[in-house]
């Protein structure tokens, strides 16, 4: 971790809603997988300051691929289709630091 991040990573998962029949992230369920990887996360002892934070985040125009997730400050996008993804992310990225390359869009 930089000296300067508060976080060692964050994980973004867009839950936009687009209206007019649009694809969009939260009709795909992210709203569900995000609220399962957070508590997996907590759950795991690697929520806090210095180790990982689970956001919200709103459109990243990537809707289309979703649900999509992000991971900074490693820039690894994802899409997170159920919550076995969600567990080999947290199992492989977050504690093993290696992307999911099946999983990256």
């Amino acid at each position: 971790m930089l000296p300067d991040q508060y976080y060692a990573r964050q994980v973004f998962f867009c839950c936009n809603r687009r209206d007019g029949g649009r694809e969009c992230c939260a009709a795909k369920g992210a709203e569900r997988l995000r609220a399962y990887c957070k508590d997996r996360v907590r759950a795991l002892g690697l929520a806090g300051p210095g180790k990982v934070r689970i956001n919200l985040a709103g459109c990243m125009d990537r809707c289309e691929s979703g649900p999509t997730v992000v991971v900074y400050p490693d820039a690894v996008w994802y899409r997170i289709r159920d919550e076995r993804d969600v567990d080999e992310l947290i199992e492989r990225h977050l504690l093993g630091g290696r992307p999911v390359e099946r999983l990256q869009i």
